[in-house]
């Protein structure tokens, strides 16, 4: 019984040690995007940069959502990567969003 209660004391350090820290940075393009070939441009060339684990996109709102590991890359070094593929980005404040929502 001992054994079991301290085996799976040790497994949950392990998951607590191990524990990525994943963080969500929203972002507008400039230029705007317009069809869902930007979308595939955008996606297909931030899938290459390392910690980007998800990415979505939204025309009608004009933003590019990403999920990210923290530990290996920064919001500074998203914003780094879109003149690579021919756009400016730039973080999409929170302010901004709850006014959108208030109208």
């Amino acid at each position: 019984m001992k054994k079991t209660i301290l085996l799976f004391g040790l497994m949950l350090t392990s998951v607590v040690i191990f524990a990525k820290d994943i963080k969500t940075v929203q972002l507008t393009t400039n230029p705007q995007m317009h069809c869902e070939n930007c979308e595939k441009k955008i996606k297909g060339n931030l899938r290459f940069e390392k910690g980007v684990k998800k990415i979505s996109t939204s025309i009608p709102e004009q933003t590019v959502t990403i999920k990210y590991d923290a530990d290996k890359t920064s919001v500074e070094k998203l914003i780094k990567a879109f003149p690579k593929f021919g756009y400016k980005a730039s973080e999409v404040k929170k302010d901004k969003k709850d006014k959108k929502q208030q109208n």
